[in-house]
């Protein structure tokens, strides 16, 4: 059966030579975690692309900062993925994780799917210098 795109990161699949998306939502599924992770400047021909979620990590947890990151998700979908409308973003801070969710809305599929990114910000965890 044809894929959509390859799944990534690739690997070697039996049945398609590269495992292959099927599915519309595990697609858009892929393609919103590209947006996410990807920082502005990281992509070849587009420097605007990419949330970089990963320079919000040793942000405040402040509701200033939510609203930058929900502000930065909102128009990068708006831009890059305009078949998608964003539902919520919600940011959780329990134990010591920070929980990031996404609810969006697939319009040409009426579907609802959320993306979900928990994060450890405790400090033992990080390198020692010495």
């Amino acid at each position: 059966m044809a894929g959509l795109a390859p799944k990534l990161p690739l690997f070697r699949d039996d049945l398609d030579g590269y495992a292959l998306i099927k599915d519309y939502g595990e697609l858009v599924a892929q393609n919103f975690k590209m947006l996410m992770f990807t920082s502005p400047g990281e992509r070849i021909m587009d420097p605007r692309f990419g949330i970089g979620i990963k320079r919000f990590l040793f942000e405040q947890n402040h509701p200033t900062t939510h609203d930058r990151v929900e502000t930065r998700i909102r128009s990068q979908v708006n831009k890059y993925m305009p078949y998608l409308e964003v539902r919520s973003v919600e940011f959780f801070a329990e134990d010591k994780f920070l929980t990031v969710r996404v609810r969006y809305f697939i319009t040409p599929i009426k579907k609802i799917q959320s993306f979900t990114l928990r994060e450890n910000y405790q400090l033992n965890d990080l390198p020692r210098f010495e």
